[in-house]
C-alpha cells in the first residue's frame, strides 16, 4: 500500500470514527494537515469508496478473507442430507501421528 492509500485511509477512519461524513475536501484537509504529501485523485476516490461502501462494514470484516464457498451435493433421490452424515463419520480413518520417541528402525549412532 502506498503512502497515499495509507494516509487516505486513516483520514476516512479518523472522519468515521468522528461522525463527519467523508468528503474529499475533508481527506484532503487531513492529509494536508498531517503534512502528507499525496497525489490530487486520492482523496476522491476514497470519498467515493465511502459513498458507496459502508466503513463500519469494512472494517468488521477486515479479517474475513472470502474464501471459497464450499459446495454440498443435495442426495439423489430428495432425501435428507442428515441421514448421510453418520455414514461420512464412519468412513474416517485415524491419522496415527508419530511421536519422536518412536523407533524408526535405526539409529543415529549405528
Amino acid at each position: 500500500m502506498s503512502r497515499s492509500e495509507l494516509a487516505c485511509t486513516y483520514a476516512a477512519l479518523i472522519l468515521f470514527d468522528e461522525n463527519i461524513s467523508i468528503t474529499a475536501e475533508k481527506i484532503a484537509t487531513l492529509v494536508k494537515a498531517a503534512n502528507v504529501q499525496i497525489e490530487s485523485y486520492w482523496p476522491g476516490l476514497f470519498a467515493k469508496l465511502a459513498e458507496k461502501r459502508n466503513i463500519e462494514d469494512l472494517i468488521m470484516n477486515v479479517g474475513s478473507g472470502g474464501g471459497g464457498a464450499v459446495a454440498v451435493a443435495a442426495p439423489a433421490g430428495g432425501a435428507p442430507a442428515a441421514a448421510d452424515a453418520p455414514a461420512a463419520e464412519e468412513k474416517k480413518e485415524t491419522v496415527k501421528e508419530e511421536s519422536e520417541d518412536e523407533d524408526m528402525g535405526f539409529s543415529l549412532f549405528d
